[in-house]
């Protein structure tokens, strides 16, 4: 996917304008045009109406992109991870939904802002496709990508936020756009699931060349399935990811595989394996910059340079040639012991303490510091880019929204951790780092989970879906009945109707 095509301007929540615009591509620059014409002269064709799809995939940046992503955010949420950083003081919301003192001034509003604008443009592309000079085959594919970037969208804003506005056409002027209440989570989940069953089969089953990166069948299929889990529809959940997963082990219907080799899943190069269901792509071809960093122009995964250790000094051949970073995420104690004599280790902590205590590196300790940091992202100097930006903004590591482990995992956790089908679920994610058969429990479920997803972005979210947050972060300020979910920041609130989540 490219960079930008539309530019839009959100007031509160909604969609106030967004003015039409010409774009011409070349392999790795997009100019962006000031058109003459009338916004309702775009969407005429299959050209305009595929930069209107890939403005819709942008906010997907969010998981990886900007200092305000999902990943480091919602690993700091966990029992997992610290926030980290220079200071107590180091971004306001990070620190805050680590010691759980997060409040509507403190959450970033980009989290809330993001979505809703992948949502007004999955809006308009889904209103005015229909209309444009294009096949119907190639109309229904562009509805379908929007239909299911929109049930994405919606997802992740309920997981964090429960109580949202459910908005299916484009705001104009003349609207109430100040008035729109939050709707229930059950009608939400409702749309979800009728814009994915909607887009599936019209979604090729697999995609290849420039074409990685879009949405296909089994994406879609399994995004469904996570849905029907979060909702406790066990049963129709495992339908729907067993279709994604096929026969343990093996190759599915989709092609979809584990990959032999667990380390390579984190090679910077090793883009869209098999074990890719859905990865949002990274490039340092867009030059990211500081001026507008965050912004939705930038294109690089800011995990990278977050998640590595201050000052880093490489002082032997054996320590990992890695660039110093800003020292967020480091890992807690808890988890380090927890994945000791697990063959995934390696891949996951970058153990300072240890590179430290036997002089093969040196680096300066930061706020939270254990010695441990996330090595699934960790920059090395072989990746530091050549072309025009800050160098720090422009790492190209892909973020593996979902992978075949995962729906693995969470189809055992639907069959509730029990049966012949759980068991070879379970059995194949461990045999893959050749670890032999533990017998299948949901417990066993769940400390597989921990162990193969690590730093990923998912645990806070799976301990608030097994009900098991509250004790897990007690330690952290986590209070129950109120930090299951975030509060709504305060600037989305004022001069609206919607009202606060409880105990905000």
């Amino acid at each position: 996917m490219k960079n930008k095509f539309l530019k839009i301007s959100f007031a509160a929540i909604f969609l106030l304008s967004m003015p039409a615009i010409t774009i011409s591509c070349n392999d790795d620059t997009l100019e962006e045009k000031e058109n003459k014409g009338a916004f309702e002269n775009f969407f005429r064709n299959e050209q305009e109406c595929f930069f209107a799809l890939v403005g819709t995939y942008d906010p997907l940046r969010k998981y990886a992109g900007g200092f305000e992503n999902m990943v480091t955010f919602f690993n700091a949420a966990s029992d997992d991870f610290y926030a980290g950083g220079g200071s107590a003081t180091d971004g306001a919301g990070i620190q805050g939904v680590s010691n759980w003192q997060i409040n509507q001034t403190t959450m970033p509003v980009s989290y809330w802002r993001d979505y809703y604008q992948g949502i007004a443009r999955a809006n308009e592309l889904i209103a005015r496709v229909p209309n444009a000079d294009m096949s119907d085959n190639i109309k229904k594919r562009f509805i379908a990508e929007g239909k299911t970037l929109r049930a994405i969208y919606y997802f992740d804003l309920l997981r964090m936020f429960k109580n949202i506005p459910l908005i299916l056409k484009t705001f104009v002027v003349t609207d109430d756009f100040y008035n729109v209440p939050q709707a229930t989570p059950a009608a939400v989940y409702a749309q979800i699931e009728k814009d994915l069953n909607e887009a599936i089969t019209d979604l090729p089953m697999t995609v290849s060349g420039d074409q990685k990166g879009r949405l296909t069948q089994g994406a879609a299929r399994a995004l469904l399935g996570k849905v029907y889990l979060y909702e406790n529809k066990m049963p129709e959940a495992a339908a729907q990811l067993a279709e994604v997963n096929g026969t343990p082990g093996g190759a599915s219907q989709y092609g979809y595989q584990l990959v032999s080799d667990y380390n390579s899943l984190w090679i910077t190069d090793n883009k869209f394996t098999t074990e890719a269901v859905f990865e949002v792509t990274h490039t340092n071809k867009a030059n990211s910059d500081w001026s507008f960093w965050g912004q939705g122009r930038d294109e690089g995964n800011s995990i990278c340079i977050m998640t590595a250790p201050r000052s880093y000094n490489r002082k032997s051949t054996d320590a990992p040639d890695v660039v110093g970073g800003w020292a967020f995420n480091t890992i807690t104690p808890d988890l380090f012991n927890f994945m000791q004599n697990d063959p995934r280790v390696n891949a996951t902590i970058l153990n300072m303490a240890s590179l430290k205590q036997q002089d093969k590196a040196d680096y300066s300790p930061a706020f939270m510091d254990t010695g441990y940091f996330l090595n699934k992202y960790m920059p090395t100097r072989d990746e530091v880019t050549t072309l025009p930006g800050a160098s720090e903004l422009n790492y190209r590591q892909n973020y593996i929204l979902i992978r075949l482990a995962d729906t693995y995992l969470m189809e055992a956790e639907a069959l509730n951790g029990t049966g012949a089908r759980a068991q070879a679920l379970l059995n194949a994610v461990r045999a893959r780092v050749g670890l032999t058969p533990v017998p299948v429990s949901l417990q066993a479920v769940k400390d597989e989970r921990r162990r193969e997803l690590a730093g990923e972005g998912h645990r806070f979210f799976d301990l608030v879906r097994w009900g098991e947050a509250a004790s897990k972060l007690a330690s952290k300020g986590f209070v129950a009945n109120k930090n299951e979910i975030m509060p709504i920041p305060y600037t989305e609130l004022t001069g609206t109707i919607l009202k606060q989540n409880p105990g905000y």
